[in-house]
């Protein structure tokens, strides 16, 4: 794999494949688990870590707004969780629609990436 990636060595495919700002720098001992801690304890650990966290908006779909949804795509569609649980309804014609929308999802995900295959929803 090294010959044909062209690189000497792993050392040499690591520097060139990650950023020197997000490597690790420490030994392995320095990141072992260490001792065990009491649930409140690590609470409070995680707690430190989770407000070093900057929240930023974001702007994911931002480009579809304001957009006109007819309700009865919204409440039949969107917001019915019939449509999204692993739960396959008893009505034919229903598990027929939602095994339809599944693989047009499908299509769009492969055809977006130019992967082979693509995955969805938990019926998978």
């Amino acid at each position: 794999m090294l010959k044909f990636l062209e690189v000497r060595s792993i050392q040499e495919l690591i520097e060139q494949a990650i950023p020197e700002t997000i490597r690790d720098k420490g030994s392995l001992e320095d990141n072992a688990i260490g001792n065990p801690i009491s649930e409140h304890e690590f609470l409070d650990k995680m707690r430190a870590i989770i407000n070093k966290n900057k929240l930023f908006k974001c702007y994911i779909g931002g480009g579809y707004y304001p957009c006109l949804t007819p309700s009865v795509i919204q409440r039949n569609l969107l917001e019915n969780p019939g449509w999204y649980t692993a739960y396959t309804p008893y009505q034919a014609e229903v598990s027929q629609g939602r095994l339809e929308s599944l693989i047009n999802y499908q299509t769009m995900v492969q055809e977006l990436t130019r992967l082979e295959f693509s995955n969805a929803s938990l019926l998978d």
